[in-house]
């Protein structure tokens, strides 16, 4: 292919990305995500010497059959084909092609799979974990607290400001996927933890330094996801429970889950977690049934 042919492609990539920030405000990751699935594909097509508005359904079918047989996940595979429909429409819609080549595609059939859960006991030992009389174990009781208490999810939690959090209401606002806003309740135990955190631990930590994190680090910095990865991991481990796949994620599922069996609806469920989609939630649904089961069981005369 030539240079001129290669620019025209990095050009779309390009606008496309602009596009879809300007219409969805996605978040970073998001856009690294699909400039990422879009460069595999125009270096696919460029070692075949087809520009990416000349591909065919065919060149599609191939490039994932190909990914098939280099045995990638289902999930990476149906992520990769999403991007490429998602290019690929805003190019019909904007002229440049006559036909979509993902249009007839079939996506590959995702397994079902149930998000791990902790039970409460487990939850509480993990929570119970850090010192609190240890100025960063206080923090990290604080953090994990909070985790629980919101269900928010990681970079959310790390990324957390002082102006988001108000005690006083017993909430924190938080600006999820798509810059989109919701207000989650804290409850009582995280609140206290907070409180106490915000009143010694930090103040300590910033010395006569300035931040508006609310969860920060010796240093002096905000936490980073992965270093908060590492201290669930660690205290996992401290709280005896197998650390395989255990993760902040875990626990944003825990406080789902456990929501649903003290009663929670899955609607509100869902703007707790913050799900654009109704249907995302929906991998809770079996703690939902499972619940009613029981109800019926205990309940019903011919249960």
């Amino acid at each position: 292919m030539t240079a001129a042919a290669a620019a025209a492609n990095a050009a779309l990539i390009d606008a496309f990305c602009d596009q879809v920030w300007l219409q969805d405000g996605l978040a970073p990751a998001s856009l690294a995500s699909y400039r990422r699935d879009l460069l595999a594909w125009a270096a696919w097509l460029d070692a075949r010497g087809t520009p990416l508005v000349a591909a065919g359904r065919g060149d599609v079918e191939s490039f994932l059959a190909e990914q098939f047989r280099a045995r990638a996940k289902a999930t990476s595979i149906s992520r990769r084909l999403s991007s490429l429909r998602r290019f690929y429409g805003l190019q019909l819609q904007q002229a440049r092609i006559e036909a979509d080549p993902t249009l007839r595609v079939r996506a590959p059939k995702l397994p079902r799979r149930l998000p791990k859960n902790l039970t409460e006991a487990q939850v509480e030992a993990l929570l119970a974990a850090p010192d609190p009389e240890a100025p960063l174990g206080l923090r990290d009781r604080a953090m994990l607290e909070t985790l629980y208490a919101t269900g928010l999810r990681v970079s959310e939690l790390t990324g957390l400001k002082l102006a988001q959090v108000s005690l006083d209401m017993g909430v924190v606002r938080v600006l999820g996927k798509g810059s989109k806003e919701r207000l989650v309740p804290l409850g009582e135990e995280a609140i206290a933890w907070l409180k106490r955190y915000l009143a010694t631990v930090r103040p300590a930590l910033l010395a006569e330094g300035k931040s508006d994190a609310v969860f920060v680090t010796a240093r002096r910095g905000p936490l980073t996801r992965q270093a908060f990865w590492a201290l669930v991991k660690r205290y996992g481990i401290k709280a005896g429970i197998p650390t395989a796949g255990l993760s902040p994620h875990v626990l944003r599922h825990a406080f789902a889950t456990h929501l649903l069996n003290h009663g929670a609806d899955l609607r509100v469920v869902q703007l707790l977690l913050g799900h654009a989609d109704i249907t995302t939630t929906t991998i809770y649904t079996h703690v939902a049934r499972e619940r009613l089961k029981r109800l019926h069981q205990a309940h019903h005369p011919r249960g």
